[in-house]
């Protein structure tokens, strides 16, 4: 079984994710999804999402090519999740492009494009700033 992982947000899931999703799992069998805690998001990326952990966690299970959802708790935890769940294939969008390239000891990594007429940055621009309070 050839398993593949990738990283992300996913706050205000869209057509871009699931266009992500879909062909990161098609380059395998198993698909995990490392999803960053609400708690990295603030300390690390200095992000604030609109959905919490556990909101965008369900969503992303509903989701029929995700096959598991871990949380991602910090910059470092790749290498350790690559030996842990046995992964053949590590899967970023192209904007993250040469960032991870070490890896390659492990696994393969592939940078897939992105979807160029959505993302969240975009969605939140165009709502504004007081148009996402919840």
């Amino acid at each position: 079984m050839k398993k593949v992982i990738t990283y992300g947000t996913f706050d205000l899931l869209h057509y871009g994710h699931i266009n992500l999703l879909k062909r990161a799992k098609a380059l395998g069998d198993y698909l995990v999804v490392a999803l960053s805690t609400d708690e990295f998001n603030w300390n690390e990326k200095q992000k604030k999402c609109y959905f919490s952990y556990e909101e965008r966690k369900s969503l992303l299970e509903a989701i029929r090519y995700v096959d598991l959802v871990i949380p991602e708790e910090n910059w470092e935890q790749k290498k350790s999740d690559i030996k842990e769940f046995r992964i053949d294939t590590f899967v970023m969008g192209d904007d993250w492009k040469g960032k991870f390239d070490e890896l390659s000891e492990l696994c393969e990594v592939v940078y897939l494009p992105r979807t160029p007429e959505i993302s969240t940055t975009q969605i939140k621009k165009e709502l504004g700033s007081g148009g996402l309070a919840k």
